[in-house]
């Protein structure tokens, strides 16, 4: 087993350094340029958009709002990388792969942008009047290529909702049994079918169940977080300056300590910003195309947002808790290393509130990686068994995820991530045009003091977009033109 991990880690560290993170890297700062730095320019405007209630829906049920998307995708973006994966970044990195989060994180946001505004653009309708899409569905009808979208579909579908929810899983187990030590595989027994029941009563109600139960488990779980790391970061205030210089320091090798480990800090800082926050690799467009909203770009803006919340909240809130304690990094790599720091600054208890938030960071991951899977399912087949029967594989899952080590299975998942993350790019640099068009269309609509409102006929060209109407209905008079104009 070991042998075979080894073999897998060697793989993927060439896979990343070599192709990968040039690959998003250079896809970030193109998007950047062409929009003139649109996660930049219009961050008032994400916010203001985030605020916006969703249109009623034609089954006159409850439809999914820009918030209660951003919540699904913050439900599967915010998860155990943002205490695990910030601590593994730094104790094989240092302080400086923090600084390589951060601007990955400012230039991913672009990324985030273009493949939700893409997503929804090409969404469609289910039978039930939600929405479904991602990037399968803009790669058949923006590229005109299935079988590449099918690709993309089997990827993520393995990726986020089996071996994704394995390991969240495994890691609730873990903290569970660190804090009811000597209780044995009978505590992972009893928490894998505890997650199964409770991921399944939530699954088997539909996207609309996934919005509402995230709408919820999100902010909450993420304030508690917050709200302990700032307790330590204000008991360590005075180490916030020295953590600042470590950070910058660490990133460019200007300190004696790091010169030595630049290269690690680059790739570690970058690999698990990535890791984190999701930009370009083509998970969150899946929930953000859930979302009724007047214009695609609306929800290109509120997934741009959910990029900053992640890394430049989240994670930088884990980092601080670490760097301004300065716990023992040796033999800690992932929560250990966050809790280690924890107890360090506000004693034995903190540790035990660690677990009750890593619970709720890894469960409210499972509800978004499952429907990731949910909708590329639909694209690949619409045969009515299949979508039981994948529920009741990612169940099982979920259940054998926390008896057992999934060491293999991580190393696995960023292999299939990096390759998800391959596609999408791939797909999303020709379609980025178009993305670019309705970014344009938007901002005119928002020059003229108006709340934009998306037709087909204000980008002309466009094929395989059949959700959005054709045009704006005329109104019933010719002097009224103008007047009906405004009120989009």
């Amino acid at each position: 087993m070991s042998t075979l991990d080894s073999v897998i880690v060697e793989i993927n560290d060439h896979f990343w350094t070599y192709l990968l993170i040039p690959l998003v890297v250079g896809a970030g700062l193109y998007f950047t340029i062409r929009s003139r730095a649109v996660q930049l320019r219009l961050f008032p405007e994400m916010l203001r958009v985030l605020k916006d209630p969703a249109p009623a829906s034609e089954d006159g049920r409850k439809p999914v709002s820009s918030f209660g998307a951003f919540t699904i995708s913050a439900a599967a973006r915010v998860g155990t990388g943002n205490v695990a994966g910030v601590a593994t970044a730094i104790s094989l990195g240092g302080a400086g792969a923090v600084f390589w989060m951060w601007a990955m994180a400012l230039i991913g946001a672009a990324s985030a942008f273009v493949e939700s505004a893409l997503a929804q653009l090409y969404k469609v309708r289910d039978a039930d009047g939600t929405f479904r899409g991602g990037p399968a569905y803009y790669i058949q009808r923006g590229l005109g290529k299935r079988w590449f979208g099918v690709v993309f579909a089997v990827t993520i579908t393995v990726t986020f909702g089996l071996v994704f929810n394995a390991v969240q899983s495994n890691t609730i187990s873990a903290v569970a049994a660190s804090s009811l030590p000597g209780q044995g595989s009978a505590l992972n027994g009893v928490v894998g079918l505890a997650l199964a029941g409770l991921l399944a009563l939530t699954v088997f109600g539909g996207v609309r169940r996934i919005a509402t139960v995230t709408q919820w488990l999100v902010p909450v779980m993420a304030v508690l977080y917050l709200l302990l790391g700032a307790v330590v970061v204000l008991l360590n205030v005075g180490d916030i300056p020295r953590v600042l210089a470590d950070i910058v320091g660490g990133a460019f090798g200007f300190r004696e300590v790091a010169a030595g480990s630049i290269g690690a800090a680059i790739q570690q800082g970058i690999r698990r910003g990535m890791f984190s926050n999701e930009a370009g690799l083509g998970s969150a467009p899946n929930a953000g195309a859930a979302a009724e909203v007047g214009h695609p770009v609306k929800q290109g803006l509120v997934q741009s947002l959910g990029v900053f919340f992640d890394t430049l909240v989240v994670c930088s809130m884990t980092a601080f808790i670490i760097l301004t304690t300065n716990p023992e990094l040796s033999g800690r790599q992932t929560a250990d290393l966050t809790q280690s720091a924890l107890v360090e600054s506000l004693g034995g208890w903190a540790g035990h509130a660690l677990s009750l938030i890593v619970f709720m960071l890894a469960f409210s991951s499972m509800i978004g990686n499952y429907y990731y899977g949910e909708s590329n399912i639909e694209f690949i087949t619409g045969r009515k068994w299949v979508l039981p029967g994948y529920r009741a594989l990612v169940l099982i899952v979920t259940f054998l995820g926390a008896l057992g080590s999934v060491s293999v299975v991580w190393n696995l998942a960023d292999v299939f991530m990096g390759f998800m993350a391959m596609v999408n790019l791939i797909a999303i640099l020709p379609l980025s045009a178009i993305a670019f068009r309705l970014l344009q269309d938007y901002q005119a609509q928002r020059r003229e003091g108006l709340d934009p409102v998306f037709t087909v006929d204000r980008v002309p060209g466009m094929r395989g977009v059949d959700t959005w109407p054709p045009r704006r209905p005329e109104p019933a008079a010719a002097p009224a033109a103008e007047g009906a104009r405004t009120t989009g």
